[in-house]
């Protein structure tokens, strides 16, 4: 096979493999919930079962191993052998992060480690049934592990045989004959048919010419005998076989006993390794046909026809997500020349170009559409982690808490989906370890001792809004002031005139935590600060609102891609710039000259809320003479960062357009404020503003 068969492969165990993990993360914590979901039991099984064929298919011992003994406990599972319960998931989530980590050592081409030895045995100890969990010698001397006639061993053949004759009254023990040439009478042969298949002593007496005067069965002898069984003309066996079995002698052999079962029950030696035989019940001895009653039953089971269903194959592409890239980027190039021209066409005074435009224009959006559609993903690849991020973090802390996911087929960017991740597992975090109270307390507040944590994702225009939701003891407006007031991050006197609103917003600034101790889980104060600059990156807001006794909720907004921005164009010193339109709140003309002074700063009062007002002239274009402060009427803009709301006055307004955003050249990268540039509609050059990065260098 050559390597780039062997690579081609690889990819393709990489990518089903990875899909099947992912899953069974979240399969495993639903399993624990709903532990008698047969159908979920057997699709973890299959999940298993699945990866560890790919691995053992490209030689992966490691990842073999330690797939082998999950599926095996789940093996014990479906066969009703042991429950699910809370350490038995444990076990095997531990198995699955191992699991995880070898198949990632596999995608970055290093070697992966072994299961730990302790893992090992624990997952043995689990693919057995409970009742071996105490070590109890069994008094059988039927050997449980054949799993089917092929496997038994002369000594157990013996054994089975010594069965027979003690049930039967014979004094005579198959150990005693000799191995090289096993003999069996015709009484042991009706004695051992009567206990595979339960025909009576009756049939005795149907045998048209039953053998008297020797202990060995001829070939006519054995082939009525199987007549009997079956019926003349019987399809288990015919004549030329039975003929194939004592052609040279009158004596059946081991070889010969096999190949008769065989032909009994109609199967090949393939499907009898298959079969599995039932532990004895301790302390009990076994008889030979409780013993192979098993073999039987299931022989039977696999000659039954059995329907298969037909399997729906959707047919996929795999493509590299660079390829994808620069198809969007040509889009973009193609949504700036369509731009272009409708522009020119509300110049031009001809009909037929007119339509040319308004056709290139429905085109170009449709094809800007379905080359989106390609870079989506579902934001459950997002989704399907918390389930058992919220297990875990409720078991180590002692909280019974219920994880609601909604919306986990809501599509977004492939970029968006990926950013989104880390900013997500810190507020699900968060909610679990600061919202969610512990059991005894929720009991005595009058709540369910069950916590519920809600994390929901949903499409409103076009932007993604996502909120975590929790019932918890919410969060106290007062307190976090005087945190922050002792951390030097607020003054008494702001203290005093904030909202409780705008106090919950505080928990996103650098350094504030509200946790007296530092943990693994949480509070080192951290965590909030980066999701917040995590979300802005993405042109995206958050804000929280929260109830003392009832409850947080937090909502983040996004847009569903990053490669093409609606932005508001506006004009500032003769300068057009492009504010992110996920930002803008509300436009509106304002006589300037009804602006405050409040503590030296100028502001507005819009809804009896104050609100900070800034001239962009004087951040922009510095060089400029000066704009007369609070004087005329100017343009307004309302932008909302966070919780936070900044009133910024504009020279003019030029409207809404789709801007693909270009990354600055690297003499401008790092510009305070500047978050790229595009090309406009007019042709001209437009800067786009990172509003979060402006405000925090100006003010």
């Amino acid at each position: 096979m050559t390597f780039e068969v062997d690579e081609e492969i690889l990819q393709d165990f990489l990518v089903e493999a990875g899909e099947i993990l992912e899953l069974l993360s979240e399969q495993l914590v639903e399993l624990e919930n709903n532990p008698d979901d047969t159908e979920l039991l057997n699709a973890i099984f299959r999940g298993f079962h699945t990866v560890k064929g790919g691995a053992g298919f490209l030689s992966l011992n490691e990842l073999v191993e330690t797939c082998h003994g999950a599926e095996n406990v789940f093996d014990c599972l479906r066969q009703k052998q042991r429950n699910v319960d809370a350490p038995l998931m444990d076990i095997i989530l531990a198995a699955l992060d191992v699991i995880n980590e070898q198949f990632n050592a596999l995608q970055t081409g290093s070697i992966a480690n072994p299961a730990p030895p302790e893992l090992v045995q624990q997952l043995s100890q689990l693919s057995k049934p409970a009742s071996e969990d105490q070590s109890v010698t069994p008094e059988v001397t039927v050997v449980a592990k054949a799993t089917s006639i092929n496997d038994i061993t002369e000594n157990e053949y013996n054994a089975l045989l010594d069965e027979l004759h003690v049930e039967s009254g014979s004094n005579i023990k198959a150990s005693e004959v000799k191995s090289e040439n096993v003999e069996i009478s015709e009484d042991d042969f009706e004695a051992l048919l009567d206990e595979l298949h339960g025909v009576g002593k009756s049939l005795q007496n149907a045998i048209t010419k039953p053998v008297i005067d020797s202990d060995e069965i001829s070939d006519d002898e054995f082939e009525s005998l199987l007549d009997e069984l079956h019926g003349s003309g019987s399809h288990a066996v015919s004549k030329s076989t039975s003929n194939e079995v004592s052609a040279s002698s009158d004596e059946i052999s081991d070889d010969e006993f096999e190949s008769l079962l065989d032909e009994l029950h109609g199967i090949g030696k393939r499907e009898q390794n298959t079969v599995q035989v039932n532990e004895p019940v301790v302390g009990k001895k076994s008889s030979i046909k409780e013993t192979l009653q098993p073999i039987i039953n299931e022989e039977k089971r696999i000659a039954q026809p059995k329907k298969v269903a037909k399997i729906k194959v959707e047919p996929t592409v795999r493509v590299d997500t660079a390829i994808l890239d620069e198809i969007m980027n040509m889009v973009g190039e193609l949504v700036l020349v369509r731009n272009r021209l409708v522009s020119l066409e509300t110049t031009a005074d001809n009909e037929e170009i007119s339509r040319a435009v308004a056709n290139l224009d429905i085109v170009t959006g449709d094809l800007q559409g379905s080359v989106m559609k390609t870079r989506m993903q579902p934001i459950k690849k997002v989704f399907g982690k918390f389930p058992r991020v919220v297990r875990d973090l409720a078991r180590t802390l002692g909280k019974d808490i219920r994880l609601e996911l909604i919306g986990e087929e809501t599509d977004l960017d492939k970029k968006l989906v990926e950013a989104l991740a880390d900013p997500l597992v810190h507020l699900v975090r968060n909610a679990v370890d600061h919202g969610i109270e512990m059991p005894d307390v929720r009991v005595q507040s009058g709540k369910d001792k069950q916590g519920h944590v809600l994390l929901s994702a949903s499409q409103e225009g076009d932007h993604i809004l996502l909120v975590i939701e929790d019932d918890g003891a919410g969060m106290d407006a007062n307190l976090l002031k005087s945190i922050a007031i002792k951390k030097g991050i607020l003054d008494q006197d702001s203290a005093d005139r904030m909202s409780d609103k705008d106090a919950f917003s505080l928990i996103f600034a650098p350094g504030f935590s509200t946790k007296v101790e530092i943990s693994d889980i949480s509070g080192r104060g951290v965590g909030m600060d980066v999701v917040k600059t995590g979300i802005t990156k993405l042109n995206g807001t958050i804000s929280i609102d929260s109830t003392m006794g009832k409850g947080t909720r937090l909502e983040i907004k996004v847009p569903l891609t990053l490669a093409i921005l609606p932005t508001l164009m506006i004009v500032v010193a003769k300068q057009t710039f492009a504010l992110p339109l996920t930002n803008v709140n509300e436009i509106f003309h304002l006589d300037l000259e009804k602006t405050n002074l409040i503590n030296g700063k100028r502001s507005i009062v819009i809804r009896g809320k104050a609100i900070p007002l800034f001239y962009l002239s004087d951040w922009l274009a510095p060089q400029q003479p000066p704009v007369e402060k609070g004087k005329g009427v100017g343009h307004v803009v309302i932008v909302q960062l966070g919780v936070q709301q900044v009133a910024l006055v504009v020279d003019a307004l030029l409207g809404q357009e789709e801007v693909v955003i270009k990354a600055l050249d690297k003499l401008l990268s790092g510009t305070p404020g500047m978050a790229g540039a595009t090309i406009t509609s007019d042709g001209g050059i437009a800067l786009i503003l990172d509003l979060q990065s402006l405000l925090k260098h100006y003010t």
